[in-house]
This record gives structure tokens, C-alpha cells and sequence, in this order.
């Protein structure tokens, strides 16, 4: 799959990280091998090598530059005709609120057991709510701050000049 370079934020030699090219939330990022394999078990010993540190790095720029409520980062790998990659997905505050405003996701409050049931939603339901609102939606929410465009140049900039990282966790 080419990527459109104006949604690349970093290169590594086995690496591209970009801006989900379908969701309007600003930071959604994707982190694709350049090796066309679907499983970890088959990446070069290089590319392997190089993604613990590429992940880490990643999180700590994000937790910084956008101070998302979470980020989860995700692997799925069903869809066809894509190597191995993996989902940044940052959840703002506003971004929970708006879940919270929406009546049709309380629908997803029946399928819980009422003995094992979370006052709080999940990491399940906020990726739905992210995917179908800011990805597939023919009118995806405003963004709360800064744009997709915005958030990809302070993104690109942080992973070009990134200065010394944290030993430890950034804002989060």
C-alpha cells in the first residue's frame, strides 16, 4: 500500500509510522512493517530488534506532544492485503465525553453480565466508538484542539528532534 507522504511522521529502515490515512482523530497513528509478512513469527531479526524500541518511542512522544486520557496500542490483522502494522489510538478526555453523550453506545451496557459489569466503559468500546465515529462516519465529530494536519507536523517534528526522552512514563 503507498502512503500519501504528507501523513508520514517517521522512517526507520524496516519501519513506516503514519497518520491513519481514514480517521479524522487527530494522533491516530499506524505503525507498518515494510516487510510483507501478517506475523510477528515471520519479520526479520532486524525488524524485530527494532520495535520495542520503535513502540516505546512512539508512546513517549505521544504521551508528550498530546497528552491523550490513554493510548492503547493494538495489534488486530485481519484485513487482507496489508503487511503486520499496529494502531495508536490516543482517547482525549473529550473524546470519552462524546462517547458519553452518544445514547447509541449505551446499547453495549446490555451485553455485560450485570455481576461482572463495569460502571466504566472499556478499551473495546472506545476503539468501536473511535472507528465507526472518526473513520467511517460520513460526518466525523470536530476535533476538541489540534487537527490532523496540526497534530501530524508536531508529530513529525518531535520524532525529527526529539531531545532526551524519559526514562520514564510521559503525561498520560
Amino acid at each position: 500500500m503507498k502512503i500519501d507522504p504528507s501523513f508520514i511522521l517517521h522512517e526507520t529502515e524496516h519501519w513506516l509510522l503514519n497518520h491513519h490515512l481514514g480517521s479524522a482523530l487527530p494522533g491516530y497513528l499506524m505503525l507498518g512493517a515494510k516487510e510483507n509478512i501478517h506475523s510477528l513469527a515471520d519479520l526479520s531479526e532486524p525488524a524485530l530488534a527494532e520495535l520495542g524500541g520503535l513502540l516505546a518511542k512512539t508512546q513517549r512522544i505521544m504521551e508528550a506532544q498530546l497528552q491523550p486520557k490513554w493510548l492503547y496500542i493494538s495489534r488486530f490483522g485481519h484485513m487482507p492485503g496489508f503487511p503486520l502494522h499496529f494502531h495508536f489510538i490516543p482517547v482525549y478526555h473529550w473524546v470519552e465525553t462524546l462517547f458519553w453523550q452518544d445514547e447509541r453506545y449505551r446499547l453495549l451496557e446490555t451485553f455485560a453480565s450485570s455481576a461482572t459489569c463495569q460502571t466504566l466503559t472499556d478499551g473495546a468500546e472506545l476503539t468501536l466508538f473511535i472507528w465507526r465515529e472518526f473513520g467511517e462516519s460520513a460526518t466525523p465529530p470536530a476535533p476538541q484542539g489540534p487537527s490532523v494536519q496540526v497534530v501530524i507536523e508536531r508529530l513529525r517534528e518531535a520524532f525529527a528532534n526529539p531531545g532526551p526522552l524519559p526514562l520514564g512514563r510521559g503525561p498520560g
